[in-house]
């Protein structure tokens, strides 16, 4: 799940993103900086941060905060992400680089992306949109029908 606001734990960049693989019983130092390192990459973050994996991640910009609550979603490798207004709080060209990673994900990884957005200029970007009002669907319009591989 990537909240639309970030929330990173009180931390460092590089025990954020660690965690997940940590409690899932990963203990072996240079597979988790493997995995760090691999999924810092993923996230179009890790030039920014490489050499502040030590620093707490409460001191990363928005956009790098946002990028970082992507690798912690991402680390475990899961095959559908949760997004909720993942975009909303970031400035534009952030934004770009956000939406720019969930594209890439979704074409070389095949990975689902749920995007809950209210921009009609994000849903635009996507497959397919569901309209959802009081709980209920309203509409849905699929633009492209994916091939399962």
């Amino acid at each position: 799940m990537v909240f639309q606001k970030p929330n990173p734990f009180p931390k460092s960049i590089y025990e954020n993103v660690a965690y997940g693989p940590k409690i899932h019983g990963i203990k072996n130092k240079k597979l988790l900086n493997e995995i760090v390192e691999k999924s810092l990459r993923g996230a179009a973050i890790w030039d920014e941060v490489k050499d502040r994996l030590k620093t707490s991640a409460l001191g990363l910009s928005g956009g790098q905060q946002q990028r970082a609550g992507i690798c912690r979603a991402l680390i475990n490798e899961p095959e559908i992400i949760f997004a909720d207004e993942p975009t909303g709080a970031l400035d534009t060209k952030t934004g770009r680089l956000v939406m720019d990673l969930f594209h890439k994900l979704n074409e070389e990884q095949h990975k689902t992306i749920v995007l809950i957005t209210h921009s009609p200029e994000l849903a635009e970007e996507t497959d397919r949109i569901i309209s959802i009002r009081d709980g209920n669907i309203v509409s849905e319009v699929i633009k492209r029908e994916r091939q399962v591989l």
